[in-house]
């Protein structure tokens, strides 16, 4: 039996699946929320009292960071180094100059020009030190970080590892799916891709087993800056948000977090560099382009 449970955090609706006949099952996800609530306390960029930004607010001092922290900052190194520095912790500044400085449920509808009108230079991740015994992060001064969808995606894994113990289990943060395993009958989970032009529509349905799907696109997450519009994915190049033939990518990794570096780098990138960037890498995609095309790559007929 699956039993079901959505609720809202980390700025984005949340679901969690566990499937399983025991009566315990729905007893057990009501938890789930209060995981990401911790979670959340010590990631997000947008609480004033949370660990992330307190550490953002040191510079140049070696401040000790909780465990989850500490595994968020290594996987975010990860995605870093998998994508030669396209998907960076260090965009923090660009993305709130670029006007996203405030959970976006609160963004306006527009913002004065004013506030976008030169390039900021986003810092490489080699000017942060960090200590692996002790498990400190020093910021050189000027230098912030925001953990963005590898902490949502991060979040969907530890939930979903969790469930685990009691059954075949899936979590969606916000588009960022990760999925345990097989179903009790050997079956795989489906997965639906939105069609960004109807968002209650799927386009595909991806037939999943033990792996990560994550979404990255200028279809949701975007606003406008004296008339012009802007979204949330950073181009570390150009310090702004990424100029792309693609409206959306949607990948399948190993892991939700793999998932989300890929579908990031490979939007950052654009349809022709992306989809070799994928094919290089042995990893699925489906790319929708601004026109509404869709490309998909090799191994993407394994999941459909």
């Amino acid at each position: 039996m699956l039993h079901r449970l959505p609720f809202r955090a980390m700025g984005c609706d949340i679901l969690a699946v566990l499937e399983t006949d025991s009566q315990t099952a729905p007893a057990l996800l009501d938890f789930v929320p209060a995981w990401f609530e911790e979670w959340e306390q010590s990631l997000s960029r947008f609480r004033a009292d949370s660990e992330l930004t307190r550490l953002n607010q040191t510079a140049d001092q070696a401040v000790k960071v909780s465990d989850t922290l500490w595994d968020v900052f290594q996987h975010s190194l990860s995605a870093d180094l998998m994508s030669s520095g396209l998907v960076t912790p260090t965009v923090l500044d660009a993305v709130i100059h670029a006007g996203y400085d405030r959970p976006f449920d609160s963004l306006p509808d527009d913002r004065d020009s004013s506030t976008a009108l030169d390039v900021l230079r986003v810092n490489p991740l080699s000017l942060v030190i960090w200590d692996e015994e002790e498990h400190t992060i020093s910021l050189p001064r000027g230098v912030h970080l925001d953990f963005g969808g590898v902490a949502k995606g991060w979040a969907a894994h530890q939930a979903m590892e969790r469930l685990t113990e009691y059954g075949p289990a899936l979590v969606n943060a916000g588009g960022d799916v990760a999925v345990s395993g097989r179903r009790v009958d050997g079956g795989s989970w489906g997965v639906g891709v939105s069609n960004p032009f109807e968002p209650e529509v799927d386009l595909e349905v991806l037939n999943v087993k033990r792996s990560g799907v994550a979404s990255s696109g200028k279809d949701r997450r975007r606003w406008m800056v004296g008339g012009v519009l802007h979204h949330h994915i950073i181009d570390p190049q150009t310090g702004q948000p990424a100029v792309s033939d693609l409206l959306r990518v949607t990948a399948v990794a190993p892991t939700v977090m793999e998932a989300e570096t890929a579908a990031k780098t490979a939007f950052i990138m654009g349809s022709e560099k992306g989809m070799e960037w994928i094919e290089q890498n042995s990893l699925a995609a489906v790319l929708i382009l601004n026109d509404g095309e869709l490309l998909h790559s090799q191994r993407m007929t394994e999941y459909l």
